[in-house]
């Protein structure tokens, strides 16, 4: 890939600190804020924005999204089902204004996901910073970072003891 391309910079300045960031939401928060300033770039230099860059962009926040509806749709356990199908409903709006803007680009209609972006990103950040010591189950329980990885939250009794001599922290 070319050096050229800024939002090459971004994604490994983003990938090295998903690598040392463990709080999922932290890292939900980050991907957010990034997805925000590659808009704001693009309403910024509007003039000098090629198709592909806009459909560089546009990509990058519907996959983001993706991850989004597709964390809602199946966590069945952990949210009440009105905030699921709130993030679903907020979901299918990005994944449409997406399509409105490759159909009819105007540096304008950025405008209102940049602002949902960057206000998701501050709720995560504050839930983060109103309970640090959340336990980061709250993550994804299939990321290896997450410390319960592989782990089974309640053993039975009958799942011998054998090699599990640590408690539960």
């Amino acid at each position: 890939m070319s050096s050229d391309n800024p939002y090459s910079k971004a994604a490994g300045a983003y990938g090295q600190q998903a690598k040392t960031t463990e709080d999922q939401r932290e890292l939900e928060a980050q991907a957010l804020i990034k997805a925000a300033a590659e808009m704001q770039n693009l309403m910024d230099h509007w003039d000098q924005v090629s198709a592909e860059d806009l459909e560089n962009v546009i990509s990058y926040n519907r996959k983001l999204w993706m991850l989004f509806f597709d964390a809602a749709a199946e966590n069945q356990d952990d949210r009440p089902l009105s905030l699921r199908n709130n993030i679903v409903n907020l979901c299918n709006f990005m994944f449409k204004r997406g399509i409105d803007i490759l159909a009819d680009p105007k540096p304008e209609k950025f405008e209102v996901i940049i602002e949902i972006n960057r206000e998701i990103a501050a709720g995560l950040r504050a839930s983060i910073e109103s309970n640090p010591a959340a336990p980061q189950s709250q993550g994804d329980p299939l990321n290896p970072s997450n410390p319960k990885f592989g782990k089974k939250d309640k053993p039975s009794d009958d799942e011998g003891g054998e090699g599990n001599t640590s408690t539960s922290a």
